[in-house]
């Protein structure tokens, strides 16, 4: 559908619609940033806490809650949990461990990269809508040569 065929109220149904859409796309695009920011610091903290760094001998502190942390002592400080999502853990070695969030930040990186895609898409087709919807509303409203000035330096 050509956008010159639609009125001034259609254009601003459509102007609406890709607003929301590229509202959404870019909360999305947000939230897969914070996941992948968050992926990092485990790869980090996995390739930085390797088993040289721990020593078992030595006391650390565990988290039970937020606030609330027990002294405990590593029994093998070269396995570690790993979060593999909705609930379920999975004992790793620090390498299994390292490539598992490796893979995770790179799948993270293609689906951002595509999303940027997209919604640069859509942000230009909405700029077109504004401008077609920009150059309706003059046309109706302001007539002759006036309309056409302001059109023109738009």
């Amino acid at each position: 559908v050509s956008l010159d065929s639609l009125s001034a109220q259609q254009l601003s149904a459509v102007k609406k619609q890709l607003d929301e859409e590229v509202e959404h796309l870019s909360a999305s695009y947000q939230q897969l940033a914070v996941a992948q920011a968050k992926f990092k610091e485990c790869l980090r903290v996995v390739n930085t806490s390797g088993p040289s760094s721990f020593d078992d001998k030595k006391d650390i502190l565990v988290p039970l809650t937020n606030s609330l942390y027990v002294k405990g002592k590593l029994s093998q400080p070269d396995r570690v949990i790993v979060d593999v999502g909705t609930g379920f853990f999975v004992e790793k070695d620090t390498k299994s461990a390292a490539e598992f969030y490796q893979g995770k930040v790179n799948d993270l990186a293609t689906n951002i990269k595509e999303l940027e895609a997209i919604v640069q898409n859509k942000t230009n087709s909405l700029r077109v809508v504004e401008e077609v919807l920009r150059q309706k509303v003059l046309a109706q409203g302001g007539g002759g040569a006036q309309g056409q000035a302001q059109a023109a330096t738009a």
